[in-house]
């Protein structure tokens, strides 16, 4: 029973006469990419949408991963400051927390110890 005695059919009929439309979706994967290039990856998550007058709002609910991501302008730039290749600057870049001038440094052999 949900709350003040109403079921869930009761419910669903309810949103249904004020406009409201309810849908649970069969998502695989969801992610969501934040400002700063980490993203959050939900595997198999619960998703819902619910639509009321035009506006869809959707409720993930789930584990999320977090994944830190390197910016393809990063890598480049980092690959043809060290000559190297753009799988080379990735991994230096990851080594060094997304430190350009480190991963260059590194990469370039003139680490500062």
């Amino acid at each position: 029973m949900m709350p003040g005695g109403m079921n869930p059919k009761q419910m669903g009929r309810m949103m249904k006469q004020m406009g409201i439309k309810n849908e649970d979706l069969a998502a695989k994967e969801v992610i969501i990419t934040l400002e700063d290039g980490t993203k959050l990856v939900f595997e198999n998550p619960s998703v819902n949408m619910i639509e009321m007058q035009g506006q869809k709002t959707y409720t993930i609910s789930g584990s999320a991963k977090e994944e830190n991501s390197i910016p393809q302008d990063d890598i480049k730039m980092v690959a043809e400051q060290a000559s190297v290749s753009e799988e080379e600057a990735k991994k230096a870049l990851e080594e060094n927390d997304g430190d350009i001038a480190e991963a260059i440094s590194k990469l370039s052999g003139k680490d500062s110890e």
